[in-house]
């Protein structure tokens, strides 16, 4: 396996050795899991709700628990896995998760489930950015991080799809309380690996944790993901929704001003100011918001349009998986032909055509066809982005920052999955024209169209902005 000392004395290994390959293996199969977990309860929350006796206005907590402490800690807990050590955090947070999972499928009353939720979410902000800043530094900048984060990329996104599939097949055939616990299993095969394959990085010297600007960042985020979670269920001008996201931007500038005067910065100004940093990192929460919201509006046509089973739509979006799994395959040879903002502009116009294409929905089954093909195509693009912009992100960074550029790209990443429901629900229910199939469909085309208007403006502000070819 190539070592951070190799790295830097430019041996690292130019192609993926069996160890390489191993590590790969165990790295990807963690990332692939905790996508798994974003949206593998979203089919079975009735059920659940039956189940255990929540009812209807708390059973969003089931997740927006959870996304509170992906979203909110992982910025603190990437730049800890810098600190105190990638591998230690990474195996601890797995350590977390199994038992959390554990505790959530044994369930037997709300408070338990939504306490297991909320240290799956902790677990989640500390195993993706330390696994991702693993990845980083075990693969030298170039083709072979390019490759490696092509199949995290592909993996992920098929994560989310695969998540709603096997939501729906563990539910129907088995219980809701598998979705928790085929979590256990899988980590604990990672434990048992992790350990004599992956090395442990951490830096040399061991600067202090600024411990201010962890606080009000973290304070801030929960605050502003709690804001969008509420402005879905409440509505955008809704007080539960204002206060909170008021309260989110207010401590955010705290945190700015924080990190101005602290010798040891969270997030030190100079990264954050990086174009590579910054315009990659809106170009990722783009590709999340859109596509993460779009698979939420067509699963609204399936069922409220045509009349579609929950397990049906969500085996609908198995194209669409595919379509992320070729995406992520290909990026790499696209990003090192073209570099990674030729991947950010290409995917999003890609992206932006097909997520168009799908304005010709009817309420009739006649028009169907043109869904898988509108979202494998998109998919394809969406992968790219996100692949170019993993690679723009972390690129140009010392080893020692990666904890800082992968939590910034997964608190993107987990914002954006968090963003783009309540945003697209709201401009989709503002303009239904009523509640019939063709109303309810008037409104979807509506949030569809500023959806693609998004991703076009993603490709745009990356071409003008990171014209530098970026590898």
């Amino acid at each position: 396996m190539s070592t951070l000392a190799e790295q830097r004395a430019g041996t690292a290994p130019a192609v993926l050795t069996a160890r390489l390959r191993l590590v790969l293996v165990v790295l990807l199969a963690a990332q692939f899991m905790l996508a798994v977990d974003f949206s593998i309860l979203n089919v079975a929350l009735p059920v659940i709700g039956t189940g255990l006796g929540f009812s209807l206005a708390h059973l969003q907590w089931i997740g927006t628990a959870f996304a509170l402490c992906a979203a909110g800690f992982t910025l603190l807990f990437g730049r800890v896995a810098d600190l105190f050590g990638r591998r230690r955090l990474f195996l601890g947070g797995l350590v977390v998760l199994g038992a959390a999972s554990l505790a959530g499928g044994l369930a037997r009353s709300p408070e338990v489930l939504i306490a297991a939720r909320v240290f799956q979410g902790l677990a989640t902000a500390a195993v993706t950015p330390a696994g991702l800043s693993l990845l980083t530094t075990s693969f030298p900048e170039g083709p072979l991080r390019e490759k490696a984060l092509g199949l995290n990329g592909a993996l992920m996104s098929a994560g989310f799809t695969t998540g709603a599939i096997l939501g729906g097949l563990l539910t129907d055939l088995l219980s809701w309380r598998w979705s928790f616990f085929i979590n256990v299993p899988v980590a604990l095969a990672v434990l048992l690996v992790a350990p004599a394959v992956v090395a442990e990085s951490r830096p040399e010297t061991r600067p202090g944790l600024d411990v201010p600007g962890a606080v009000t960042v973290t304070l801030g985020l929960l605050a502003v993901v709690l804001g969008l979670t509420q402005a879905g269920e409440h509505g955008w001008g809704s007080p539960a929704a204002l206060l909170p996201l008021a309260t989110g931007v207010l401590l955010l500038l705290v945190f700015r001003a924080v990190e101005r005067r602290v010798p040891e910065p969270l997030v030190p100004l100079g990264v954050l100011g990086r174009r590579t940093v910054a315009w990659g990192n809106v170009a990722g929460l783009i590709a999340f918001v859109t596509e993460t919201s779009l698979v939420f509006l067509l699963t609204l046509y399936l069922q409220e349009v045509l009349g579609f089973s929950p397990l049906a739509a969500g085996l609908s979006f198995g194209v669409l998986g595919i379509g992320t799994v070729v995406g992520g395959a290909i990026a790499p040879r696209v990003i090192g032909r073209t570099g990674a903002t030729a991947a950010l502009v290409g995917g999003g116009l890609v992206q932006t055509v097909f997520t168009a294409a799908l304005l010709g929905l009817g309420t009739g089954h006649s028009s169907l066809w043109l869904l898988p093909a509108a979202t494998f195509a998109g998919g394809v693009g969406n992968m790219l982005v996100i692949v170019g912009f993993m690679v723009t992100a972390t690129s140009g960074l010392a080893d020692g920052e990666q904890g800082l550029a992968t939590g910034l790209a997964t608190m993107t990443q987990q914002i954006g999955i968090t963003m783009g429901t309540p945003v697209m629900s709201a401009v989709a229910t503002a303009a239904m024209t009523g509640t019939s199939a063709a109303g309810v469909l008037a409104g979807l085309k509506t949030a569809i169209a500023v959806n693609a208007g998004l991703v076009l403006l993603g490709a745009l502000t990356s071409g003008v902005f990171l014209r530098r070819r970026v590898r």
